[in-house]
């Protein structure tokens, strides 16, 4: 560990061209567990992720204690529609619980409290010194993310709004169309399952690449290998 503090450059010069670990587990999951994810943020770091991403307060906090890399934290609350940090009041708990990066749903869809991504962003700023990753569903959410006001763009919701169907891979069409309409970092996330897809995404001009299912969530990776079976 260091002392020196997460700012906004040495956050993005961490994650320049690099990996994202995302360790989540589901409600009612046997690793469902802040001491659990602790031990699998420390294994994926150990393994070269520049960051990690992590879901829920406590399981933020215990991240942030167990690494000396920034931590994308996030609070789902809910299963339909915005439930990514999807309040003001989320996004002020994600970042009072440590996260270096707070990500939340950068759609342009309604917000639970009524605000606005813009005004969401707005308010954060004044109550934590936090980078804020929008997560979208299209190149449209895109654009509208970048003018509120965020540090960073996930393809996260790619597939998951509407807009688009959704790919078997990570929508690398959508990379294109948000590289090409933006000028913040581009992450990539969602439905990346190979190294070959990682360097893809890199190749099509993402800043990063965001793995998650394909490294830290046993169950998935088991049922592909149980189905595969005759």
């Amino acid at each position: 560990m260091t002392d020196q503090p997460w700012t906004r450059e040495r956050v993005l010069d961490a994650m320049r061209g690099r990996l994202t670990v995302s360790c989540q587990a589901y409600p009612g999951e046997p690793m469902r567990d802040p001491r659990t994810t602790a031990q699998v943020v420390r294994s994926v770091v150990a393994g070269g992720a520049a960051a990690v991403r992590v879901q829920g307060l406590d399981d933020v906090a215990a991240a942030v204690a167990a690494v000396d890399v920034p931590v994308v934290g996030l609070w789902k609350d809910g299963s339909d529609g915005v439930f990514i940090t999807p309040t003001l009041d989320h996004a002020v708990a994600v970042a009072r619980a440590g996260a270096h990066v707070v990500a939340l749903d950068g759609t342009r869809r309604p917000r639970p409290d009524g605000r606005t991504l813009a005004g969401t962003v707005a308010r954060l700023r004044e109550a934590a010194d936090v980078l804020v990753m929008a997560d979208c569903g299209s190149a449209g959410d895109a654009r509208a993310a970048e003018d509120a006001g965020v540090d960073l763009l996930g393809t996260t919701l790619a597939g998951y709004t509407g807009e688009r169907p959704r790919t078997d891979g990570p929508d690398l069409g959508l990379v294109d169309e948000v590289v090409a309409a933006c000028t913040l970092p581009v992450v990539v996330e969602g439905r990346v399952h190979t190294p070959a897809q990682a360097a893809q995404a890199l190749a099509r001009g993402a800043f990063s690449v965001c793995v998650g299912t394909a490294i830290t969530h046993p169950t998935t990776i088991t049922g592909w290998f149980a189905r595969a079976l005759p």
